[in-house]
């Protein structure tokens, strides 16, 4: 398999991230860029798209984007990190991106209550990673350091899906919290 090789920490810049349609995805067509809080930056994007692309999309396109999203992402993610050279690099968003689309395709339609509860609960899942999701990351991560100096494009692939399965992780915790929710309200 080809080895690939990339500069080692590049610091990115919004010129930088949209010279390529990977990186604008990666960052969250330039969210992931915020200087406080990418992560948040990028959640309240993708919330922000969800409920503008509502008007245009169907929840079966909804899944279909969200399905290859993850899909792609897993490319998108590893690939992004190892341009920057670094393993989960915080501007990279797409992960929380998606992971949020999929709890809202989910709640909705509610109202903006439960949305912004929804909000923050993914967020909290997703910085604090407590119980499950914290052992997901940590576990890509230490397989992250144990890879080899140049990787491979499976190695990239593995990488983007240990950037991504903790963000899904925190969407399902988040799901399950809001269905808890919904049956003690009703």
């Amino acid at each position: 398999m080809t080895n690939l090789h990339h500069p080692a920490e590049v610091k990115p810049t919004f010129k930088w991230v949209f010279q390529t349609a990977s990186r604008t995805l990666a960052f969250g067509f330039g969210s992931g860029l915020s200087p406080v809080a990418p992560g948040t930056a990028g959640t309240l994007w993708a919330w922000a798209a969800f409920l503008i692309g509502e008007y245009f999309l169907s929840t079966e396109d909804f899944l279909w984007i969200i399905g290859g999203g993850i899909l792609l992402g897993c490319w998108i993610c590893g690939f992004v990190s190892e341009e920057l050279g670094k393993k989960d690099f915080g501007g990279i968003v797409w992960d929380e991106i998606v992971a949020f689309w999929l709890v809202l395709i989910f709640i909705m339609p509610t109202n903006i209550w439960m949305q912004m509860i929804a909000f923050a609960l993914f967020r909290f899942f997703d910085a604090m990673k407590p119980g499950p999701i914290g052992m997901i990351d940590h576990h890509f991560k230490s397989a992250a350091s144990d890879a080899a100096q140049h990787s491979t494009y499976l190695q990239i692939i593995w990488r983007g899906f240990g950037i991504v399965v903790d963000d899904l992780a925190a969407a399902f915790c988040t799901l399950l919290v809001m269905a808890l929710i919904q049956f003690l309200i009703k």
